[in-house]
């Protein structure tokens, strides 16, 4: 006999099993012993929020979540309207306790963009975005970057193959904590101080995670990835490039088969324009992560084509497309989807759909080979009709 617990107490009591109160020893009866059953778990859908926030935002998103929805993904989705139209209302920018509420009880956050010239101090896309990486600890910016067709790259010679390294961003100190002041504001005398924090704590994880990254994911053609570039600028940042060069050097000796290598910021951002092929996983700072992200995204078509993660490795993580609210476009049917939408197969990957993931990223290649694009990629198809085509796509796979 098995000795299983049927867990679905309405089942096992209409066939007289026991159910929770009665774990134990199985009953036995004069005649024969109760057979027991085994049922596998029931698969639970993954919860994702959306916050589509502004501009393209407002247009993109829904495309993606249309793919998603195409695709079969097991997701069960709610929509915040977190954004310049809540705070322009009512003055709200997020719930109080708005990010305690997304940590838990979502798997993942699926973002748009913020930003509206109706808030000029963008003081709602600054409480909302940077609330999300600081108060949920979303301390690993991850950008892959690879290119599709070598028509989207505009370097001579250059083919898919070529593109595909991944840069590794810290994501929660920096610039970006808006450590400093002004003291004596519009006077001739007036003294501006931004702080660069760099914690041996946040310093040491994000490396570590750079070199768990090379160690454990493949790139596209499934070879194995070798080398992690540490990019910084300790020749003129002497206190925090030293934390930086020393703690790369320390976690780098744990990993005897990765390739540790070094360049100054100045120097990656000419090699990346000259030769992307030599470029693996990269790992920086946060602000030095934001600049040369966006370079590397020319290599790929451009912003419109480029997908990151917010991660903390095991807790609730958010996903956007890093082309921002893009005011001058929005609401007129021209942006490009595709970003939301590699975003969010990233994000079906990150929660373990990964053939449902797989399938969208076959989609956009199929639609970008086929030139069924928006136009700033080649195409003549507006936001609607691309993500239209790509959720067709998906749905024949």
């Amino acid at each position: 006999m098995v000795s299983a617990f049927a867990t679905n107490k309405r089942v096992a009591r209409l066939f007289n099993w026991p159910t929770s109160a009665a774990r134990g020893a199985p009953r036995t009866t004069d005649h024969q012993p109760l057979l027991y059953a085994t049922f596998p778990p029931v698969a639970q859908k993954k919860r994702v929020a959306i916050i589509p926030g502004d501009g393209i935002g407002k247009e993109v998103i829904p495309e993606a979540v249309k793919v998603m929805a195409a695709a079969g993904a097991e997701i069960e989705t709610a929509q915040f309207d977190w954004g310049a139209d809540r705070y322009l209302t009512d003055g709200i920018t997020a719930p109080p306790d708005g990010f305690s509420m997304l940590q838990r009880d979502f798997d993942a956050i699926l973002v748009g963009a913020f930003g509206d010239p109706r808030v000029p101090t963008n003081i709602h896309a600054k409480e909302i975005l940077l609330g999300m990486r600081f108060q949920m600890d979303l301390y690993v910016n991850v950008r892959p970057v690879r290119l599709l067709d070598a028509a989207l790259c505009p370097l001579k010679g250059i083919e898919p193959k070529d593109v595909d390294f991944v840069v590794i961003r810290e994501n929660t100190e920096g610039v970006y904590t808006d450590a400093g002041g002004v003291f004596k504001r519009g006077t001739p005398d007036e003294i501006a101080i931004q702080e660069d924090i760099n914690t041996r704590k946040g310093v040491e994880r994000i490396i570590r995670y750079a070199f768990e990254f090379c160690a454990n994911r493949t790139k596209q053609d499934g070879s194995r990835r070798q080398r992690v570039l540490m990019c910084d600028k300790s020749n003129a940042m002497t206190h925090a490039g030293s934390l930086w060069q020393r703690v790369f050097k320390q976690v780098g000796s744990e990993y005897p088969q990765i390739k540790p290598q070094h360049m100054y910021v100045d120097a990656l951002s000419m090699q990346m324009v000259r030769d992307p092929r030599q470029f693996d996983v990269i790992v920086t700072n946060n602000m030095f992560g934001d600049i040369i992200t966006d370079l590397a995204a020319g290599l790929q078509g451009g912003l419109g084509m480029a997908a990151s993660g917010n991660i903390h490795p095991g807790k609730t993580s958010m996903f956007e497309p890093v082309h921002g609210s893009a005011p001058p476009i929005a609401g007129k049917d021209i942006a490009n989807p595709f970003g939301a939408i590699l975003t969010a197969a990233m994000m079906l990957n990150h929660l373990g759909l990964a053939r449902e993931s797989e399938k969208i990223e076959a989609a956009v290649l199929d639609a970008v080979r086929q030139k069924k694009t928006t136009q700033d990629i080649g195409g003549n198809l507006g936001t609607r009709e691309a993500g239209g085509w790509v959720a067709k796509r998906v749905q024949r796979m």
